[in-house]
């Protein structure tokens, strides 16, 4: 396991920087990827579970739609699930494409504090960047950019409320295609 120290380096060290930039052939941090580079920095070999609860614990993984709404938007979200949900996942199979849920998270404890942008995919692979927080932060293109991975790979993405769509990035190539999760306009920011 690592030290609390030794973990807030780890954050550190993520922030602002993708796997290509230590060499590691992912687009994204991955669990795997982590998994490498925990390997590398503190030569400490942990197992695909114990990064896992890391990343459990830095709050990144599957999340029911529900859970990515605030109190005032849960039954917008759910009639959302039931009636357009369906139609996106659709197209994604007739392109051949993916998934992701896109939300971030405010890493507690953390000095200067983090922001944890994180795309889930419909089948639970975990896609994540550590940020430093600025005052209302757009999506970063980049981030969604490198979803589509260097194979340039249709996604379509579900954007939580986090990010209003005045912030979303804007002239998206076409294979990315981004739809709004139903939200009241607050930020979603899970602890």
């Amino acid at each position: 396991m690592l030290s609390r120290e030794q973990e807030l380096e780890l954050i550190d060290a993520l922030r602002g920087v993708h796997p290509d930039e230590f060499g590691l052939d992912e687009e994204l941090w991955t669990r795997q990827s982590l998994t490498t580079l925990i390997q590398r920095r503190f030569d400490l070999p942990l197992d695909a579970g114990a990064v896992g609860a890391y990343l459990r614990a830095w709050g990144l993984g599957p999340r029911e739609p529900r859970e990515r709404a605030c109190g005032l938007c849960v039954s917008a979200v759910e009639r959302w699930v039931r009636s357009e949900y369906p139609a996106i996942t659709r197209a994604a199979q007739e392109h051949l494409a993916e998934v992701y849920w896109i939300g971030r998270v405010r890493l507690r404890g953390t000095m200067p504090a983090a922001d944890v942008i994180s795309a889930v995919s419909s089948r639970g692979r975990v896609r994540f960047m550590i940020t430093t927080p600025t005052v209302d932060p757009p999506l970063p293109r980049d981030f969604v950019l490198r979803l589509s991975g260097e194979e340039q790979r249709t996604v379509h993405v579900i954007v939580d409320g986090s990010w209003p769509r005045n912030e979303w990035p804007r002239r998206l190539p076409r294979r990315i295609v981004l739809h709004p999760l139903p939200s009241c306009g607050r930020a979603i920011a899970a602890a």
